[in-house]
């Protein structure tokens, strides 16, 4: 089916472009979202009409695009999630959580701005797209730990995943010395 991209849309065209796509990304994604019309000679003389007012509205949300953009760029948004002592998440991290904890953080967005290419599903730093507007994109970072502190341990850059948990415990609690010990003192038969 042809087009006519009413704004710009990645990997496809930029606004007035006469494009070629699948019938179904047409009917399911592109017009019910207003980001295109059927080309035809009626709806070109439509879209040539109202060009300067949909480039108008474009180059406004672009500019609200970008004074959030200045908010977003570089945050880092903390997420405490439960993990086995390797690293791996009992669950995930998705883009709905990013979205939630960056709406905590005081900037509301959509969560269909998030661009996640998988589930986050390991403890660490993890960067994240978010694109604003089609032609503002900003990173994040999602920072998924065990706790605040360990949070704060690799915002610093410490490597806290693969830790043994009782590392922190005294050496007196270690049991396998006192029992080489014990079977030296013994006789043997």
């Amino acid at each position: 089916m042809d087009i006519i991209l009413l704004e710009r849309v990645p990997n496809l065209g930029q606004m007035g472009d006469v494009v070629k796509v699948k019938d179904g990304y047409a009917r399911n994604f592109l017009l019910p979202q207003k980001k295109a019309m059927r080309a035809s000679k009626e709806n070109m003389t439509v879209f040539e009409r109202q060009r300067a007012q949909l480039e108008a509205k474009n180059l406004e949300r672009r500019k609200e695009a970008e004074a959030v953009a200045g908010k977003v760029e570089g945050m880092t948004v903390v997420l405490i999630r439960q993990a086995g002592d390797t690293g791996q998440l009992y669950g995930s991290v998705s883009v709905r959580d990013i979205a939630a904890a960056i709406a905590e953080a005081g900037v509301t967005l959509d969560r269909h701005q998030v661009q996640l290419e998988r589930p986050i599903k390991t403890l660490g730093l993890h960067s994240v797209r978010v694109m604003l507007h089609p032609e503002v994109i900003v990173t994040v970072t999602a920072n998924v730990a065990r706790s605040e502190d360990e949070a704060e341990a690799q915002a610093r850059g410490e490597v806290v995943v693969g830790r043994d948990r009782f590392d922190d415990q005294p050496d007196y609690l270690d049991t396998e010395d006192e029992d080489a010990e014990a079977t030296e003192d013994q006789p043997t038969a």
